[in-house]
């Protein structure tokens, strides 16, 4: 009689067949196997006698796994003892707790039962974790039941009523709606943003060498100072005035500061910095990320992926540094170990950092695609290079003095050279580690001016959120949790709430008038801190310091007399639409408009039900030809969604592009 280990997913289960010998048989679940049922609220709200609530949750089979839970329920008979080796966090938790409940009539209490966890997908992890089986931990199970039953609460309550006041087929989310909410803030603090003018002075100097100015270095200083004060120009006139004063100036170095600058690495990867690196750097969306993520964790390469902890495991350390000493030398080796702290207090997540599970090993392409050798490269590096020591700078700024026949100028320039590369060998920030090395001088040295240049600038309104900075955004808040942001930003896309525009989020007309109305009616349940508290509270439940009833009933009970009163008072809503200046070609009447569908956008005549013509959006460039043909150039996606440029003369005209060209 073999023992039965249940994991998630396929390839997990090929893995571990891998590492285990022939006493063991690996099954996976696909998934989730029970869950609320999607046609109905799915929760029993009860009320007791002291006017709370109890919430019975109405798990359903989920039908297109029968042949999975029949497979399960065969072999966990069979078996001598079951394994239940679901990820480590909170939903892997409760996916364990369904399968012992329906394949035992003990349900989670069975004996035979044993839940194991690791973090790493290694031999050593799993006979580790084997000799280590516990029983499930229902304090996670009972966090995920209230975030599961929270979410549904507010997605099924509110959604009928955004369906009475603003159109059909709209829904609402508890944490994604926040989400909507942070980026349509920022399009309304870029719609009010006034920019103000303002102009660079640049002083372009030259150090003469032995009285020889022909092969002098050169450099940039900037103006910084009028009379020993800080000031700012802010038209051109002014400009100008400035610029004919500091011709007729000399120039002397009024004094130089050298220093030594540390620079230390930064941790290893945590979830959400995992998927902000791999969006600035290898362009992955979220979703593209974690696809690859779990790959690499589900096939021994990576530690659990789905963690805020910088933390790295003792023995993981020990070997990340042995391999710096052998493959870089001592003078790249700390003295002692670098330990990095963890801000999060959740238990749910796991204990360490994203991390290569052997520093010594790479992948090979035919073991994996391209995409998982990117992101393991990127794990790889950020890993290694916590371990190294700081890189050293060589710092200076220079104060330069210019005195005219008016006024005293100050200028400053800067620069710094790398003394000891350190981590930066390994792992550099492509646009932060520029060397500006500046020509040897000192106190006193009389400069030659080559030219004065003046540059109009103007300031700039905040800039719209990318997949990257909204991650960052909500981690900051304290808003959703590792498992959770990839499914945030593909909810809000996927209801037309929001839409990309060169890789950053604009929110729809549609989603504005949703993001409006919840906001008004519903100012606490969508605020960032009342969001947050909810996450601290959920924290609360899995770490056995709340009772997950009570928390629920802290947020039903004024959440239902909240959606009682908005029911009766809140008045129905139109979605502004886009007007494209056109005339309806069927009715002649009409004006063509931009209307948002379960799909997407369409064309719609503005006399709609009366005239039914539609036509499919197209998004035009404005002002860009193709450059093959002259065409118009226009907006496309790929099957799996991805966007490019490409010519309206299409197939006459094959011109595409992944970059926006440029006018």
């Amino acid at each position: 009689m073999k023992d039965l280990i249940i994991v998630e997913s396929p390839t997990k289960s090929k893995t571990l067949t891998s590492f285990l010998g022939k006493g063991y048989k690996v099954l996976s679940t696909m998934g989730h196997i029970r869950d609320l049922p999607k046609e109905k609220l799915g929760i029993e709200i009860v009320e007791k006698k002291d006017k709370n609530y109890d919430f019975l949750p109405q798990y359903a089979l989920l039908e297109k796994k029968k042949e999975t839970i029949k497979k399960l329920k065969e072999e966990t008979k069979k078996a001598k003892k079951v394994y239940l080796a679901t990820d480590p966090d909170r939903e892997g938790e409760a996916i364990s707790y369904h399968v012992a409940y329906i394949c035992s009539k003990k349900k989670e209490k069975d004996p035979k039962f044993l839940r194991i966890t690791f973090h790493e997908i290694t031999q050593k992890a799993i006979k580790d974790s084997l000799k280590k089986a516990g029983k499930i931990n229902l304090q996670l199970v009972d966090a995920q039941q209230a975030r599961r039953l929270l979410d549904r609460l507010v997605g099924y309550k509110l959604s009928p009523l955004l369906w009475r006041k603003i159109r059909r087929g709209l829904s609402a989310g508890r944490v994604q709606s926040v989400a909507v909410r942070l980026i349509v803030e920022r399009e309304r603090e870029r719609e009010k943003f006034i920019p103000e003018e303002y102009w660079d002075i640049l002083a372009h100097l030259r150090k003469t060498i032995g009285g020889k100015k022909e092969g002098a270095p050169t450099f940039y200083a900037k103006l910084i100072k009028k009379n020993s004060k800080s000031f700012k120009i802010d038209k051109e006139i002014q400009a100008k005035e400035v610029v004919k004063d500091l011709e007729k100036a000399n120039y002397e170095v009024g004094s130089v500061e050298r220093k030594e600058v540390l620079q230390d690495p930064p941790p290893p990867f945590s979830t959400s910095t995992l998927q902000q690196i791999a969006s600035r750097r290898l362009g992955f969306s979220g979703k593209r990320t974690m696809r690859a993520a779990q790959s690499l964790y589900e096939r021994g390469f990576i530690t659990y992926h789905r963690t805020d902890s910088f933390n790295l495991a003792s023995q993981a350390i020990s070997e990340i540094r042995n391999y710096i000493e052998k493959e870089k030398g001592k003078n790249y080796l700390p003295e002692k170990p670098r330990i990095y702290k963890t801000k999060s207090k959740v238990a749910q997540e796991a204990h360490e950092a994203v991390r290569p599970t052997n520093v010594n090993r790479q992948i090979e392409e035919k073991k994996a695609g391209r995409d998982e050798q990117k992101l393991y490269r990127l794990i790889w590096q950020r890993a290694v290079a916590s371990q190294i020591k700081a890189a050293i700078w060589d710092q200076a700024k220079i104060n330069i003095q210019a005195p005219s026949q008016r006024d005293l100028y100050g200028f400053l320039v800067e620069g710094k050279v790398i003394k000891f590369d350190g981590w930066l060998s390994l792992y550099k920030f492509k646009d932060k580690e520029k060397e500006e090395e500046l020509p040897s001088l000192k106190k006193g040295d009389d400069l030659d001016l080559l030219e004065v240049k003046s540059e109009q600038k103007f300031t700039q309104s905040p800039a719209r959120y990318t997949e990257a900075s909204l991650i960052k955004a909500l981690e900051e808040r304290g808003i959703g949790r590792p498992s959770t942001y990839v499914p945030i930003i593909s909810t809000i896309q996927n209801r037309q709430y929001v839409e990309k525009e060169e890789r950053k989020f604009k929110p729809t007309p549609l989603g504005e008038v949703v993001n409006d109305f919840l906001i008004e009616y519903f100012p606490q349940t969508f605020d960032y801190q009342f969001t947050a508290k909810m996450e601290d509270e959920l924290d609360d439940i899995a770490n056995g310091k709340r009772n997950w009833i009570s928390v629920m009933n802290d947020f039903y009970l004024p959440f239902e007399e909240k959606l009682k009163a908005v029911t009766e008072v809140a008045e129905r809503v139109q979605v502004p639409t886009e007007v494209t200046g056109e005339k309806c070609p069927e009715c002649k009447k009409g004006e063509l408009v931009i209307r948002v569908g379960r799909f997407g956008k369409f064309i719609s005549c503005s006399r709609f039900p009366d005239c039914k013509y539609t036509a499919p959006f197209v998004q035009k460039i404005e002002g860009i030809k193709c450059p093959k043909c002259g065409g118009e150039v226009v907006v496309k996606k790929t099957k799996k969604g991805k966007q490019f440029y490409g010519c309206s003369n299409y197939p006459k005209c094959d011109w595409a592009s992944w970059k926006k060209p440029k006018k």
